[in-house]
């Protein structure tokens, strides 16, 4: 790099780099959502973020940009300084609204009411004097119609698969035993008794031993809907 006036002589490597480094340090970082997607008729954030090396001034200046999706001349559709200024003409005219706080790095703006034709590209610009530098992050609109399907996610199937059959048979179950408990009831009432010869002719039950015979025996007694007699 040569020196003004036409020096002619070439600056030294470290002056140089030195010029390089103070020029990264005097930009700014902003990050945007790449894509967003819209349902007609409801407000959609479109989020952009920044980070300064120098201190949050006046001169501050927010500007968010759009293309439509066919392509055409961008248009400048929201400004900031100090104080909002929607646009005033256009397709977005009184439907973009600040939503940001450039005192904590926040540059976001809401849509209001989208539509099918906003569809599109739209770019978030800010510049903090010295830093003035940055990269421009585009955020790609989508806005779509309200559907009315129904997305099972994997945890949702799993949880039905599980619960589902559970459920079941533990209704069945206490139908079965509010049948039986009714039936118990019933004879109660009415004073049934069995006679000697009919208690002598039933046969001698075996007692289970160990736990699978307990546990059977009980799973029987549970779900068996034949009508019991009383002793």
């Amino acid at each position: 790099m040569r020196l003004p006036g036409g020096a002619g002589c070439l600056l030294p490597r470290g002056i140089l780099l030195l010029l390089l480094g103070v020029c990264k340090a005097l930009s700014l970082e902003i990050k945007a959502n790449p894509k967003v997607t819209a349902v007609v008729g409801e407000q959609a954030l479109l989020k952009c973020s920044f980070k300064s090396s120098s201190p949050i001034t006046e001169s501050l200046v927010v500007y968010w940009t759009y293309r439509p999706l066919a392509g055409g001349l961008m248009e400048t559709v929201f400004h900031y300084q100090s104080v909002p200024y929607p646009t005033a003409v256009g397709k977005f005219k009184d439907r973009i609204s600040w939503v940001g706080n450039v005192a904590s790095g926040d540059a976001s703006i809401a849509l209001r009411s989208p539509e099918l034709s906003d569809n599109g590209t739209f770019f978030c610009s800010v510049k903090n004097p010295p830093d003035v530098y940055h990269n421009i992050p585009q955020t790609v609109l989508e806005v779509t119609e309200r559907g009315l399907s129904f997305r099972l996610t994997s945890a949702a199937l799993l949880s039905l698969s599980v619960f589902l059959p559970s459920t079941i048979v533990v209704v069945l179950l206490l139908v079965r035993m509010g049948r039986k408990f009714r039936v118990l009831k019933e004879k109660k009432k009415g004073g049934y008794k069995k006679s000697s010869i009919e208690v002598s002719d039933e046969p001698e039950q075996t007692e289970s031993t160990g736990c699978s015979g307990k546990l059977r025996a009980w799973c029987l007694n549970c779900v068996d809907t034949d009508e019991e007699d009383l002793y």
